[in-house]
C-alpha cells in the first residue's frame, strides 16, 4: 500500500514548543516521522489526516474528583508499579480552568472528596488540557484517544512496568530513557530514527513518550488496545475518561 493511502497514526506528547509527534502511515515503518506543532488543532487539520492520534493529556474533566484523582488514573496506577506516581490525579474541570495557582487550589479542594489541592506538576500542564478541552467533542473520540506513556510502555513490554525512572529529581535520567529507546527498537522503530538530532523545542523523554504513543495508537487502530477502565464513565460534555494502551 503507497504511504498516499495508507492509514496514518499519531502519538502525542507535550513539549516546550508545543506538540511533538511522532506519526507513521500503517505497514511503512520507514516512514515514521517527528515534528513539532504549536497548537493542538494544528495536529487535528494536519495533511496528509491522522487517521488516529494518541496524545498524553487528560481528556474528560469531572465536575467532582474522588480520592486519588479520576477513574482513569486509578485503573492506570495499579499496573505501574514503582512508575505509578508519573500518573498525576487531574481535579475539577473548574480548577483546570483557574489560571492562578492559588485560587485554582482553593477550587479543586471545594470539588474535591477528601479535599485535595493541586499539585504543581499537574498545575503546569493546565494550558494543555484546556487546549485540547476546548477543541473535543464526542464526535471527536473515534479519532483522538488519551493514553499515557508509562501505561503504553507496560503494554508494549510485556505488561511489565519500566525497571528504570525516565526522570530523577525532575530531570531526565539516561539509562531509563535508553531503556524506553531500547524496547521500542525492540517493538519495530528503528533505531537511527529514535537516535536523531531533533526538532528545536522538543526533548528526547517527549519524543520517546511520543513513540510509544504512537505504537499504542496503532494499536487502537487495529482494534487492539483497550480502555482504562473498561467501565469508564463521561464527564459534563460528554467526554469519556479513560487511557487507551
Amino acid at each position: 500500500m503507497a504511504d498516499g493511502c495508507a492509514k496514518r497514526v499519531a502519538g502525542v506528547d507535550g513539549c516546550r514548543a508545543g506538540w511533538v509527534v511522532v506519526s507513521k502511515p500503517i505497514g511503512s515503518p520507514q516512514s515514521t516521522a517527528v515534528s513539532v506543532f504549536s497548537r493542538f488543532a494544528d495536529i487535528l487539520a494536519h495533511t496528509p489526516r491522522f487517521d488516529i492520534i494518541a496524545v498524553d493529556m487528560p481528556i474528560g474533566l469531572p465536575d467532582r474528583i474522588g480520592r486519588d484523582g479520576r477513574g482513569a488514573e486509578k485503573a492506570a496506577r495499579k499496573h505501574l508499579g514503582q512508575r505509578q506516581s508519573s500518573v498525576f490525579a487531574v481535579p475539577s474541570r473548574a480548577a483546570v480552568y483557574e489560571e492562578d495557582y492559588r485560587e485554582s487550589c482553593r477550587v479543586a479542594q471545594e470539588t474535591s472528596d477528601p479535599p485535595r489541592k493541586v499539585s504543581k506538576q499537574c498545575y503546569y500542564l493546565f494550558p494543555k488540557i484546556r487546549e485540547i478541552d476546548a477543541l473535543m467533542t464526542p464526535d471527536l473520540e473515534d479519532r483522538v484517544y488519551e493514553v499515557h506513556p508509562e501505561l503504553a510502555f507496560w503494554r508494549l513490554n510485556g505488561e511489565a512496568h519500566m525497571s528504570l525512572p525516565k526522570k530523577v529529581k525532575s530531570r531526565a535520567n539516561g539509562p531509563g530513557l535508553d531503556q524506553r529507546g531500547d524496547l521500542l527498537t525492540a517493538c519495530g522503530l528503528d533505531a537511527a530514527f529514535l537516535n536523531q538530532s531533533l526538532p528545536r523545542g522538543a526533548g528526547r523523554d517527549d519524543f520517546l513518550d511520543a513513540a510509544a504513543n504512537c505504537l499504542i495508537a496503532e494499536r487502537i487502530l487495529q482494534g487492539k488496545a483497550e480502555a482504562f477502565p473498561q467501565d469508564y464513565t463521561r464527564d459534563g460534555k460528554g467526554l469519556r475518561m479513560a487511557i487507551w494502551a
